[in-house]
């Protein structure tokens, strides 16, 4: 099965530079235009990877990796982006628990290059990490 992503994402433009980083490195990502919508694709099947717009109306993100985790045997990856004039939530995504947080523009450089890991199934060396034990 092809390792596969979800994004939530509403603006068309974004998500088709991303759906096409994510093909090139032989990846497929799914777009949601709500976070109702990311829960019902994770449902039918879990994700890799989680990308998400922070500024996507409607996001708890609290409620969303709640969700996620509860839903999915492993928990994914989670990768958000926003606004960099927005560090009250870009922190805040940090504290929820996202992998990594970053704004838009350092997310939109690093895409090309990082999409294949940010959308990997999470190894046991990746759980091990969260944990707290080294590798």
């Amino acid at each position: 099965m092809t390792p596969h992503g979800l994004i939530l994402c509403d603006d068309l433009i974004f998500y088709s530079r991303v759906a096409g980083a994510a093909r090139a490195a032989g990846l497929i990502v799914r777009q949601a235009k709500s976070m109702a919508d990311l829960i019902a694709l994770a449902k039918l099947a879990a994700p890799n990877g989680v990308i998400l717009d922070l500024q996507n109306p409607g996001l708890e993100l609290p409620a969303l990796l709640a969700e996620l985790k509860s839903m999915c045997v492993t928990m994914p990856r989670v990768i958000a982006y926003g606004s960099h004039v927005e560090a009250p939530a870009l922190r805040a995504a940090r504290q929820a628990g996202c992998d990594r947080v970053m704004p838009r523009s350092q997310f939109a450089e690093e895409l090309e290059t990082a999409i294949a890991d940010w959308l990997q199934p999470v190894g046991n060396e990746d759980i091990l990490r969260a944990a707290g034990i080294e590798t």
